[in-house]
């Protein structure tokens, strides 16, 4: 207890994500060693966080969970990690990918840009490269962004994949981002996507007009317990929404889109004609 550093948890988050670790930790009555052993980490890499002198993972961060009873709950440490890793993001957006990490079902629908379960790498660093250019962000934020999205992908790996269902809208794949060989890829990418047995792909083509229900990114997930959570977004607020009265509209909303665009082969031959004409 002498050599007990003191934590500032108003610092950074970073140092909050340690100061609630230590807390949780002391509240169970376990010492790092009782934590390490429960984590499957080193006593020391326990210490590096609760101190803030090391970065919390993904994996440690789920470890924690599982180790205080908090998977599947609101107020999460993978939730307080993915915060601390994308602060900039919309409000919301950290909680969903949690979410979506263990989904049964995901269905997408997205103007625009593809969504991020289907980028590739380059489309994905192609538009963190414009943030940078914008200012926004710093080349080492989109540098760990790239890297969280190629996680979140990897999440979705599973012995037991989630039913993935993406309706895109046109524009996501007539809009050239990285440059002809990027796009090329991506296009390439989204027909292999719709080649597997647990996904569905549509485009919803500008044809469609005032028939498109959304106009704007919506994400809905079935969870394991069957129960729907949404999450929509705009240009700078997202909203997690778990009210079934608020809810069941987008997703019969999303189920009459599926009926008004076209099936997956058309979509699939829209996607091959636009590769064949790009630029």
């Amino acid at each position: 207890m002498l050599n007990r550093k003191e934590l500032n948890p108003d610092s950074s988050p970073q140092a909050a994500f340690g100061a609630r670790l230590r807390r949780s930790r002391e509240a169970h009555g376990w010492k790092q060693e009782d934590l390490s052993n429960l984590m499957g980490f080193s006593s020391g890499h326990v210490s590096a966080v609760e101190t803030g002198r090391k970065m919390p993972s993904l994996r440690f961060s789920r470890s924690a969970d599982v180790a205080f009873g908090l998977t599947g709950t609101a107020d999460t440490f993978e939730r307080a990690y993915l915060e601390i890793r994308h602060g900039a993001l919309v409000e919301g957006f950290p909680e969903y990918v949690g979410h979506e990490g263990r989904a049964a079902e995901i269905r997408l629908f997205e103007v625009g840009v593809i969504p991020g379960p289907l980028q590739t790498r380059e489309y994905a660093a192609a538009i963190e490269a414009s943030h940078v250019q914008r200012g926004t962000i710093t080349a080492e934020q989109a540098a760990e962004r790239v890297d969280f999205l190629i996680e979140r992908q990897t999440a979705l790996i599973r012995a037991l994949p989630p039913l993935v269902i993406v309706v895109l809208d046109e524009s996501c794949i007539r809009r050239p981002i990285g440059g002809h060989q990027v796009m090329d890829a991506q296009l390439r990418r989204l027909i292999e996507f719709a080649e597997q047995s647990h996904t569905s792909l549509q485009v919803a083509p500008f044809a469609m007009g005032e028939r498109r229900p959304f106009n704007r990114l919506v994400h809905l997930l079935t969870l394991t317990d069957r129960s729907v959570v949404a999450y929509v977004e705009s240009q700078t607020q997202g909203y997690l929404d778990r009210e079934i009265t608020s809810v069941m509209p987008l997703v019969r909303a999303y189920h009459q889109l599926q009926t008004e665009a076209p099936s997956q082969a058309e979509s699939v031959a829209m996607i091959n004609q636009v590769r064949k004409g790009t630029p």
